[in-house]
């Protein structure tokens, strides 16, 4: 290996090796050709490779300009290596103390410097300036604490306190130090504070504020207690214990509670009776609206009575006009008929018409019962009179009184199987009967069979009226025992919708009970249960 070869490994292994920024400038291009990864990574670069990319390729020297470096290059290259402190602006622009040393050599004819920084590090000063700055923060903070401060030893002497700690208890700036603690509790029965302070020593910790059994109050220099929370810590110098008091006054707090409570307790006393006003609004409210509950329930009531009475009013006019019509008309036309035939052998057509009256006058007198019966029952005229009474009997007589009613080929079929006398109300339960049969025979066609079925059994009489005749719509069912009402299939067929009306009240009075099965153009079947006696009572 030549002797140059040797001296540019020697170098490149050097300029690699070096722990500070080392590196060659050209004087005539005016940046840097080489450096070392070391001083690459010093300015905030990546890399060495990543330096030399950068267009100024030239070193951030905020306290030397354009002007002042050149002349620092001349003065190198005339006078030898420079060496001077100066600042450093790094990549990320952060400024950082240097030295800096240079020195000048030629390569070529052509001029180069050789360029090296080494970081400013005064450790002893460094350290002298961060301890002068936690001093100040600690006097800054211990002297303007806004909490009493107070350093005592293991005998309870202070040996030092803050400013606040003076002005709380009401000493000169100084007065506290090389007194007792013992001097700033209040003597208390049963307390003692010596006791408690060795107790301390014996096993320090540290004792947040609030942690204290009952409240702490605290004496100050003119002979006031005032109240306080304490929290203590501790710390070692020189193996001697110390132990740091830090004193709250809570004069203030302790007012506010006060005051808080005292205004808690009238507040509640506002709500106790804000809430008695409002219940007793409440209440009355409420009464208000019962009673107005009331007058609707009473007005709609009488409305809907109003207007069921408008119904039946409208029902009674439209059944009167017509059920008296038909049978006055009858009448008027039978009379006048009866006067055109004078003569003896006329006396047939005479009598004929005159049945035609009778009846008419019959069917008028039908229609007045229904409407007196309705008009006693309604009015409590009418009660439930149970006798002794043999039903066979009883259905023969009504079976033959229904027989004028008949069509041409009808006919009444009775079954009854009841042998025992029972005791009910005989007027009340042929009433029944005779009306049911009416009905049946009324609503049949000719040729068709009316069976009537009746049985006792168990303290009860089962009775039901079976027809063949036009039947009833379930939608008819449902009204069929109001009053006036008329299932619209049979509005041509004589009658005053009054008849199940008149029955169910009838069944009423007898606790009994009625029920319907119809089929259009098929026939009906009405039930009645009654429930009666076998002998009279006492």
């Amino acid at each position: 290996m030549t002797t140059d070869s040797l001296a540019q490994a020697l170098a490149h292994t050097l300029l690699a090796q070096a722990t500070e920024f080392v590196g060659v400038y050209d004087g005539t291009r005016g940046w840097f050709t080489q450096v070392n990864p070391a001083g690459a990574q010093l300015l905030g670069y990546p890399s060495a490779p990543a330096l030399l990319a950068d267009p100024t390729r030239a070193l951030r020297t905020p306290l030397l300009s354009s002007a002042n470096w050149a002349a620092l290059l001349d003065q190198t290259r005339r006078q030898g290596p420079q060496v001077l402190e100066t600042d450093l602006t790094r990549l990320d622009g952060e400024t950082l103390r240097a030295r800096l040393e240079l020195t000048y050599f030629a390569a070529d004819g052509a001029p180069y410097y050789l360029v090296r920084l080494s970081q400013q590090h005064d450790r002893l000063q460094e350290a002298e300036r961060e301890l002068a700055q936690s001093v100040s923060r600690f006097e800054a903070i211990f002297a303007n604490a806004t909490i009493g401060i107070m350093v005592c030893n293991r005998a309870g002497t202070i040996v030092s306190a803050n400013q606040m700690a003076d002005q709380q208890f009401r000493y000169q700036a100084g007065e506290l130090v090389g007194l007792c603690i013992d001097a700033l509790v209040p003597t208390m029965p049963g307390r003692n504070h010596e006791q408690l302070r060795a107790s301390f020593n014996a096993r320090p910790s540290v004792r947040a504020m609030g942690g204290h059994r009952g409240e702490l109050e605290a004496l100050r220099k003119d002979g006031s207690v005032f109240p306080v929370e304490v929290s203590l810590s501790y710390f070692y110098l020189d193996e001697e214990l110390y132990v740091v008091s830090y004193v709250l006054d809570i004069t203030a707090k302790r007012n506010a509670d006060r005051a808080l409570l005292a205004e808690q307790q009238r507040v509640e006393r506002l709500n106790a009776d804000l809430e008695q006003k409002v219940a007793d609004r409440t209440h009355a409210l409420l009464n208000t609206l019962e009673q107005l509950e009331q007058r609707q329930d009473e007005l709609a009531k009488a409305l809907a009575a109003e207007q069921e009475l408008g119904e039946l009013k409208s029902r009674f006019v439209s059944m009167a006009s017509h059920e008296f019509r038909t049978p006055l008309t009858a009448v008027l036309t039978s009379a006048s008929l009866i006067e055109k035939y004078p003569a003896t052998e006329q006396q047939d057509k005479r009598v004929r018409h005159l049945d035609r009256i009778r009846q008419s006058v019959n069917h008028l007198n039908d229609i007045l019962e229904e409407f007196l019966s309705v008009g006693r029952i309604e009015e409590g005229k009418v009660l439930a009179r149970p006798a002794r009474l043999h039903l066979p009997a009883l259905v023969q007589d009504v079976v033959a009184d229904v027989q004028g009613m008949l069509k041409p080929g009808q006919t009444v079929v009775p079954a009854v199987n009841c042998p025992a006398d029972v005791w009910l109300d005989a007027s009340l339960l042929r009433k029944i009967l005779v009306n049911l049969l009416s009905n049946a025979i009324k609503y049949s066609g000719p040729d068709s069979v009316v069976s009537l079925r009746a049985q006792c059994q168990a303290g009860q009489l089962t009775l039901s009226v079976q027809d063949q005749g036009v039947g009833i719509s379930p939608e008819d069912q449902e009204h069929l025992f109001e009053r006036f009402f008329r299932a619209r299939n049979v509005t041509n067929v004589p009658g005053t919708g009054l008849g199940l009306y008149i029955i169910a009240k009838y069944l009423e009075l007898m606790h009994g009970t009625i029920s319907l099965q119809s089929t259009l153009e098929v026939g009906t079947t009405v039930t009645i249960t009654i429930p009666y006696e076998n002998h009279s009572p006492d």
